[in-house]
């Protein structure tokens, strides 16, 4: 990496999995106009993010992300970011209750709508076209036009995300996070779920515990946090003429971070020596992650963390997992050994879907319950036994009734993944699913504290 970092400076280097546009000049127009557009979100709000993951960084919260594997124009919709939202709410409700920590909530929302793919092109009856990249990119439907690169998608990319983030922060701020709603926070089909009366258990007791807090003066009007949350927003930075023309220098601090998300990550096709986006990522000063997967060699994973967090400033870089339910044991350790050996300050975080996809006999891409909840186990297992903190867990879901992952308690099977299968690119849980998820981590929460008091 060079020394000297200007938000142009990836244009040096090696850059991977960007779309390959058939008009400069129509690119180089439309990044300029986005250079001249309003952030979407301000370098204070990355800072307290930051702040909060510091405490992760320590094992005083834990750090919950999720949302759209890809993000899509065509489902843009008030009730699908509600819907997405409130169970975000419903799982760190659970996560909280059961760790007695503080849950940090990002978003995999407001601005996902890039993604890498395995190959530039897709052939379908012998017919070849570019690879579906993101609405950001091209289209979905598999025509000549559609999968054209257009640029002009990255300003209908933007306004969508400045009017998602703009209801995020109205439900996070306004009053529909208040913890008195916690029992308004379930969705009509989660009661076919059997972690739904779970879930209606422990808001009876939220609710008991808020009713005595009343009655001692303690009420939503004296303590503010009980009535609205921090939410955060993140997606990966792929599309770095996009992530560059977000890119402002702080008026207060004079440091640049890249305003169309709170925090972004490298992929794991795009971390390698020498990388345009690990690159422009170093000299932002947003929280960051880096996917981290069986191919990462523990040297190579020391160098990025130093060039990515030279500062080895607690909350600024998250390592997002993703190995696979049948190889997180026996190859995350070594990752883990080698950064706490050398005393780096990073925050261990599980992504159990990527390594867990698989081709159902129907022909549907999905990931089978079992092998997720696989992998979460797996990767506590391993954070434990190195002497790290499991900090965080990375899922690709979504508050619709979608029918994309097989198995958990409502028992998807793969001839019923056509039911409602919507997905734009990788296999998504629904709501129940989400939630049961969290039951379960919440277990493994629980047994983490209990370990640890018995060692202390």
């Amino acid at each position: 990496m060079t020394t000297a970092w200007t938000p142009d400076s990836w244009r040096h280097h090696e850059a991977r999995q960007l779309p390959a546009y058939p008009d400069a000049a129509a690119l180089a127009a439309v990044e300029a106009e986005l250079k001249s557009y309003p952030p979407l979100v301000f370098a204070g709000e990355a800072r307290d993010l930051t702040a909060q993951l510091a405490d992760v960084a320590a094992g005083k919260a834990f750090l919950l992300q999720g949302g759209d594997c890809a993000e899509s124009f065509a489902d843009f919709h008030p009730n699908t970011i509600r819907d997405s939202f409130r169970v975000l709410l419903q799982m760190a409700v659970v996560l909280t209750f059961a760790s007695k920590l503080p849950v940090v909530k990002v978003g995999r929302m407001a601005g996902q709508f890039a993604k890498p793919r395995s190959g530039d092109f897709e052939e379908q009856d012998g017919v070849s076209l570019p690879s579906y990249r993101g609405d950001n990119v091209n289209a979905i439907a598999f025509t000549a036009a559609a999968r054209t690169p257009d640029p002009e998608r990255m300003r209908t990319g933007y306004m969508q995300s400045a009017a998602t983030l703009n209801l995020l922060r109205a439900f996070a701020t306004g009053g529909y996070a208040n913890l008195h709603q916690v029992h308004k926070w379930n969705l009509d089909f989660t009661g076919r779920s059997l972690w739904s009366e779970q879930y209606k258990a422990l808001a009876d007791r939220i609710g008991e515990a808020l009713d005595f807090m009343a009655a001692c003066g303690i009420s939503p009007e004296t303590v503010p946090q009980l009535k609205g949350t921090s939410f955060f927003t993140s997606h990966e930075a792929l599309l770095l003429g996009y992530e560059q023309a977000m890119t402002r220098q702080d008026s207060l601090t004079g440091d640049w971070y890249d305003t169309s998300a709170h925090m972004l990550w490298i992929g794991d096709r795009t971390r390698f020596a020498g990388s345009a986006h690990v690159e422009f990522l170093r000299g932002v000063g947003n929280p960051l992650g880096l996917k981290c997967g069986p191919s990462l060699d523990p040297d190579d994973l020391l160098r990025l963390i130093d060039t990515l967090n030279p500062g080895n400033i607690p909350g600024r870089l998250t390592l997002i997992t993703r190995f696979g339910h049948d190889k997180v044991e026996a190859a995350l350790p070594r990752l883990i050994r080698a950064v706490v050996r050398e005393g780096r300050s990073v925050i261990w975080s599980c992504d159990p879907m990527h390594g867990n996809t698989v081709k159902a006999a129907s022909g549907h891409k999905t990931r089978p319950f079992e092998r997720i909840l696989a992998e979460v186990k797996g990767f506590f297992a391993a954070t434990r036994g190195e002497g790290a903190h499991a900090g965080g867990i990375h899922l690709e879901m979504t508050g619709q009734d979608v029918t994309e992952c097989t198995g958990g308690a409502i028992a998807i099977s793969d001839d019923g993944l056509a039911a409602r299968y919507e997905t734009q690119c990788d296999p998504r849980l629904n709501a129940s699913q989400s939630l049961e998820m969290a039951f379960l981590i919440a277990e493994a929460l629980v047994a983490e504290r209990q370990q640890a008091r018995a060692a202390a």
